[in-house]
């Protein structure tokens, strides 16, 4: 069930008026009326709602707002990876292609000098530092920053 048809039957459920509600809890009657229409009531409009009740606001509030905002993240997360997954395969497509023309001008142009080595040995280091962070060290990297913010909240 909705918040807005628990306000509107916890009210019918006490005998109120919207009025006589809206005098408890002192809110408008236009707030009473938005909110039992369906409207987003914010944290202190439920707060006020759920004080008057005698409930908890976790009992009057929609509890899937929590959880559509928790797969909201969720989804924008695995975008996210798969975003950065698609661009490190991008980047060592072009390291395969690029390497592999300079190695055969290399060996057409300058066989006794193997100056092909650096760019691909520092291109190399790159891409397995990014290879690193993001197939190896990244789930070890969210936890590490989920346990370091809750250790800053409990302080």
């Amino acid at each position: 069930m909705e918040y807005h048809s628990k306000v509107r039957a916890y009210r019918l459920k006490n005998g109120w008026s919207q009025e006589q509600l809206a005098a408890l809890s002192a809110l408008s009657v236009r707030t009473i009326q938005r909110v039992e229409n369906g409207e987003r009531a914010s944290l202190e409009t439920l707060s006020a709602l759920a004080a008057v009740f005698q409930i908890s606001v976790h009992d009057i509030s929609d509890e899937s707002i929590g959880t559509e905002d928790a797969m909201d993240s969720k989804i924008l997360e695995a975008e996210s990876r798969v975003k950065q997954e698609i661009h490190f395969y991008t980047a060592l497509a072009s390291y395969v292609l690029v390497c592999s023309i300079l190695g055969l001008l290399n060996f057409i142009f300058t066989p006794h000098k193997l100056w092909v080595i650096w760019p691909i040995a520092t291109w190399g280091l790159y891409l397995f530092i990014v290879w690193l962070r993001l197939f190896i060290f990244s789930q070890k990297l969210m936890q590490w920053q989920k346990m370091r913010v809750q250790k800053l909240l409990r302080k």
